[in-house]
């Protein structure tokens, strides 16, 4: 008989788990919408236009989790992550990149911790995000002029 080892996870913390993440997707679509309409300066214009489809992102996203949560048999939660704000452009940039990176790192381990219980499909549900979070991470790095943070993987 191979020597299996039980998963270092259940599917209950996944659950809770995919809940933060869900929260923070309701943080970045309220972030993104309130960023989009607020950031004031030609030099924002473009990015300001980019973050309105950010949030229509996030909140496919936050479908996409949603519909993960209630699969694994959780109730997925209505609470978002509260949202930072600013008067000044930057700061609002660097609020939403940090986010971003936090998410990032988190669906990163996310994906391990799927694999690791046998949950695939939704393994694939995260890449696909991680792909478009990834995205929103350039995007604001190179409005902010620097470079993309390699931000790892969650612990």
């Amino acid at each position: 008989m191979p020597n299996e080892t039980a998963p270092s996870i259940t599917r209950e913390k996944l659950i809770d788990l995919l809940n933060e993440d869900l929260s923070r997707e309701f943080q970045a679509i309220i972030a993104y919408v309130n960023y989009s309409q607020v950031l004031k300066g030609a030099a924002y214009m473009n990015i300001a236009e980019e973050l309105a489809v950010h949030a229509t992102e996030e909140l496919a996203h936050a479908i996409i989790l949603s519909n993960q949560i209630d699969y694994l048999g959780g109730m997925p939660t209505t609470v978002p992550k509260p949202v930072r704000t600013s008067e000044k452009a930057e700061d609002m940039l660097r609020f939403d990149l940090e986010a971003e990176n936090e998410t990032i790192r988190n669906y990163r381990r996310r994906i391990k911790q799927c694999d690791e219980l046998g949950e695939f499909a939704t393994a694939e549900q995260i890449r696909q995000i991680l792909i478009q979070e990834q995205d929103h991470q350039t995007a604001l790095a190179t409005a902010l002029g620097i470079n993309v943070p390699n931000v790892g993987i969650a612990d």
